[in-house]
């Protein structure tokens, strides 16, 4: 199972992107972060627009667990 390391939304306020910026600006779809705050895997392209934005590898954010 993979799981997120850290808190990804709180990571992205922190780097000044809450949520109404990830909407009005579409830098990620309602459907992800919607993903985000029930701590659901996101897809790949939302990942990818996640670690630019966090300026992060995806091991710093996610791993997997032997279940």
């Amino acid at each position: 199972m993979i799981v997120y390391k850290i808190n990804v939304l709180e990571s992205l306020k922190e780097a000044g992107f809450n949520t109404g910026r990830l909407r009005n600006e579409k830098l990620l779809g309602e459907n992800a972060i919607q993903s985000l705050r029930h701590n659901e895997m996101v897809g790949m392209k939302a990942l990818d627009q996640i670690c630019t934005l966090l300026d992060m590898q995806p091991g710093n954010i996610i791993k997997f667990v032997n279940e």
